[in-house]
C-alpha cells in the first residue's frame, strides 16, 4: 500500500458514500470533508469505524484546507456541483465550487506535503464526437460550463505535478446503480426509478449514446488506483467506463429487467450530447476491467426499492440534485 491517508472530498456524495467504506475496510485512515448536503447518514455504514473523521465544511474555505489536510498522503477530489442543469441554476455558484475551489486545493495539498493527487473529471469533457470511440487523445470540446471548468481544472493539475506530487486525472462515464446517498437524475436509475414507481418508462429522444459505469466498479477503480505503481498513473488520463448504449437500449434493458409488460414512451428531446467512451486504455495499461453491467445496476436498485430503502423517490428532494441546489443557499 503506497499511501495509508486519504483525504476525500465529496466523500458524502453519490460516489463517496460507496468508496468511503471500501477504503476503510482496505485499512486505509480516512478523512471526509463534505457540506452533508444529502445528510450525515449517508456513511452510517462506517461512523464507528476509528479510521474514519467527518469534516463538515466548504471546499472554498482554503483556511479550512489549510487546516485538515496536512498529514494526509492522498487526495481524491470528488467534490463539485455535478451535472449540467444543477451547475446552470447559478454559474458564478458553479465556478467558485468547480474551478475556483479547486486551484486553492492543488495549492493547498501541494505545499502540505500530498503525495498522490486524484481528480474525477468527467467524460463529457470531449462534448459531441462522431467518432466511434472517443480515446483519451482526442481534443476536448466542452459543450458547456460545467464540462469547459472540468477540462480547465485538467489543465491546471497537469501543471502542478511533480515527481512528489503524483497527479491522476479520471473521467469517468455516466455512474450508475444504488448508494446509501443515492442520485436519481442519471439515466439509468431515472428509467428504473420510473418503472418501478411509475409503472412506464419516458425516454426523452433516446438516439442518444451514453457511457455508463456501475457504482461499484467506479470505487473499486478509485481504491485500485491506489495500489498502482506511480509511474502508471503519474501525469495521466484514463477514461473510465465500460458499456455505450443508447438511452432506448439502456429503456429496454430496464423493461426486461423489471417488467416485460411496461410501456416505454419516447418524447422529443432537445438534448444532443451523444457519445461513446473508449476504456481500452486503462484496460490495457492497468488491466482494470469492469465487472459488473447495467442489469446488475438496475437489479441492485430493484432491490432498494423492494427493501424500502428508498423512501419516497418521486418527490424527496434528497434524490435529485438540482432540486437540492433550488433549496439551499450556498453563497
Amino acid at each position: 500500500m503506497t499511501s495509508k491517508k486519504v483525504f476525500v472530498t465529496g466523500g458524502a456524495g453519490y460516489v463517496g458514500a460507496v468508496l468511503v467504506p471500501k477504503l476503510l475496510k482496505k485499512g486505509y485512515e480516512v478523512k471526509v470533508l463534505d457540506l452533508f448536503l444529502y445528510g450525515e447518514d449517508v456513511l452510517d455504514s462506517v461512523k464507528d469505524d476509528p479510521k474514519l473523521k467527518k469534516v463538515k465544511g466548504d471546499i472554498r474555505d482554503r483556511k479550512l484546507l489549510e487546516k485538515e489536510i496536512p498529514g494526509y498522503d492522498t487526495v481524491i477530489h470528488l467534490a463539485c456541483i455535478s451535472n449540467d442543469p444543477s451547475y446552470e441554476l447559478d454559474p458564478d455558484l458553479g465556478k467558485s465550487i468547480n474551478y475556483d475551489a479547486f486551484i486553492h486545493l492543488v495549492d493547498v495539498a501541494k505545499k502540505a506535503g500530498v503525495k498522490k493527487f486524484v481528480y474525477a473529471s468527467s467524460s463529457s469533457v470531449y462534448g459531441v464526437k462522431d467518432v466511434p470511440d472517443v480515446t483519451e487523445d482526442l481534443p476536448l470540446e466542452p459543450l458547456t460550463d460545467y464540462s469547459k471548468y472540468k477540462a480547465l481544472c485538467e489543465d491546471i493539475l497537469l501543471k502542478e505535478a511533480t515527481d512528489d506530487f503524483i497527479v491522476s486525472i479520471i473521467r469517468p462515464s455516466t455512474v450508475c446503480g444504488y448508494s446509501p446517498r443515492l442520485r436519481l437524475d442519471l439515466t439509468v436509475n431515472i428509467l428504473t426509478n420510473h418503472a418501478v414507481n411509475k409503472g412506464e418508462i419516458t425516454v426523452f429522444g433516446g438516439e442518444q449514446m451514453r457511457p455508463n459505469l456501475h457504482i461499484e466498479d467506479m470505487t473499486d477503480f478509485y481504491v485500485f488506483l491506489l495500489e498502482v505503481p506511480d509511474e502508471k498513473i503519474h501525469k495521466t488520463i484514463y477514461n473510465v467506463g465500460y458499456e455505450n448504449y443508447k438511452v432506448k437500449e439502456i429503456a429496454e434493458m430496464v423493461k426486461g429487467v423489471i417488467d416485460p409488460k411496461l410501456p416505454i414512451i419516447t418524447t422529443p428531446s432537445d438534448d444532443n450530447r451523444s457519445y461513446q467512451v473508449s476504456s481500452k486504455k486503462v484496460k490495457e495499461a492497468l488491466g482494470y476491467v469492469p465487472k459488473r453491467t447495467i442489469e446488475d445496476a438496475i437489479l441492485d436498485l430493484k432491490k432498494a426499492f423492494d427493501d424500502g430503502k428508498i423512501p419516497d423517490s418521486m418527490n424527496d428532494i434528497r434524490y435529485y440534485n438540482i432540486k437540492t441546489m433550488q433549496a439551499v443557499n450556498l453563497k
